[in-house]
């Protein structure tokens, strides 16, 4: 009988992730409110001086953990479940990473750049048999995540509740941050967890909907608006790949006419709708008001985004081919332009042009597609997961740098999670031809793995 493979702590790499952020914020004794202050300067920071040894030594597991697994890998001969995806990934390394320290204008070599090319190939070694261990950690970890946090508001609500928030859509309510470095990164914690939530529910029922209502009020809570439209797109695509199929051959079948004629009426009821909208409303009157005042005037610049990106343009001029180099926005390079706020370009695109010039910026779109396909491709073995991180990726890098590769924080934890279930589905296809699942390793927990749902 054949052993299946075990992923040896593989498992573990994204939890000890998740503790790590969220042991960050715990001993900080942070006052949410302040988190902007502390940016320009205007009030100490609050990070513990335990935290770098405490992240030498995770990095030092997580670097362990991962050298283990490619080195079995290699030792036992073992083919690499997407040599396209893997190699791809180390391109995108050298030209984002690599080529920016070693030729940027500012120089800069550091030996946490390595960890992600370390941690991010290790991943992209999973195999299906191995998908369930890691992906129920992973999703586990977020729910405590997401439980303590919510369970620290009646109790410490200066560390988890930013209550100087005036632009959410409830006046007055707090905005909840939790364990997560900010309200913005908790919303996509939220999100990602009940992604994972849908492609492996708990074995039990009641604590399934208990979990599904802990995500859904924490990612309420957040207030993140990116995060809410992405978790309705990848909710989209969710129900697309699982039921698609099936409501498309329910349509076209002629004993089920019922059906067509209902999503008929509907679409013409929404047309009916959006004419009377456009026709007997003052809508384009109440869009110019909403643009003159403030929360309309942020939105036309993104938040004041666009500041940031000429700066970065400005920065791409001066290297076009290597970029600036790894420290742009750093703590000095934000003093000078006289942007705390700027952590970042606030853009993928924009930060990656900027920061790893035009060798980078092409890299990167490279990488962007081949991902693209290669989730497109594996939808329906992954159950939709594989469609709904990649959106959530897309979603994310229009405001945010997702797919920065100079460090493991919390930006590369969806990353991640979507190169160990890329890799996954990938590593079915050199398996013995035998029929695959409709949700491929979408079962929940509780089943044998390898198991068809």
């Amino acid at each position: 009988m054949k052993l299946l493979r075990t992923p040896g702590y593989l498992n573990w790499v994204m939890p000890l992730m998740i503790a790590l952020a969220a042991g960050d914020v715990l001993l900080s004794g942070r006052n949410l409110s302040q988190v902007y202050a502390e940016l320009a300067g205007l009030a100490d920071t609050s990070r513990s001086p335990l935290m770098p040894w405490i992240q030498r030594g995770v990095s030092l597991v997580l670097l362990l953990i991962c050298a283990e697994r490619i080195a079995n890998h290699f030792a036992e001969k073992r083919t690499m479940p997407s040599a396209v995806l893997a190699w791809t990934y180390v391109a995108f390394w050298l030209c984002t990473v690599a080529s920016p320290a070693l030729l940027g204008s500012h120089r800069q070599i550091s030996h946490e750049f390595a960890y992600a090319l370390v941690i991010g190939f290790a991943a992209m070694l999973v195999t299906t048999e191995e998908i369930g261990p890691i992906a129920d950690r992973a999703r586990d970890a977020l729910f405590v995540l997401l439980l303590v946090s919510v369970c620290l508001m009646p109790v410490w609500p200066t560390l988890v509740l930013d209550e100087s928030y005036t632009q959410g859509l409830l006046p007055g309510l707090p905005r909840l941050g939790g364990l997560a470095p900010h309200p913005v990164a908790m919303g996509m914690f939220a999100q990602t967890a009940l992604m994972l939530l849908w492609a492996r529910p708990y074995g039990s029922r009641w604590l399934n909907a208990l979990a599904w209502l802990l995500g859904l009020a924490t990612l309420f809570l957040a207030q993140s608006k990116t995060s809410w439209i992405a978790f309705i797109l990848c909710s989209l695509a969710m129900i697309a790949v699982r039921h698609g199929p099936a409501m498309w051959r329910k349509l076209g079948d002629p004993r089920e006419g019922a059906a067509g004629i209902l999503l008929c009426l509907a679409v013409m009821f929404m047309g009916v709708a959006t004419l009377v909208l456009v026709l007997f409303t003052n809508a384009g009157g109440s869009l110019s008001d909403f643009l003159d005042t403030e929360q309309g005037a942020q939105l036309m610049t993104l938040t004041g985004r666009d500041q940031i990106w000429a700066v970065a343009w400005e920065e791409w001029s001066a290297n076009k081919w290597f970029g600036y180099g790894p420290s742009l926005f750093n703590d000095d390079f934000r003093l000078a332009i006289h942007m705390p706020y700027a952590t970042s370009a606030h853009n993928q695109f924009m930060d990656t042009l900027a920061r790893s010039g035009s060798i980078g910026a092409a890299m990167l779109v490279i990488y962007a597609v081949v991902l693209l396909a290669m989730s497109l491709r594996y939808a329906r073995r992954t159950g939709g997961l594989s469609v709904a991180l990649f959106i959530a990726l897309a979603m994310r890098s229009v405001s945010e740098v997702p797919l920065g590769l100079f460090g493991y924080g919390i930006e590369f934890f969806a990353h991640l999670l979507l190169l160990v279930t890329l890799a996954a589905a990938a590593s079915a296809r050199s398996q013995a031809m035998r029929p695959q699942p409709q949700r491929g390793w979408a079962a929940s927990s509780g089943r044998r793995e390898g198991v068809p749902a």
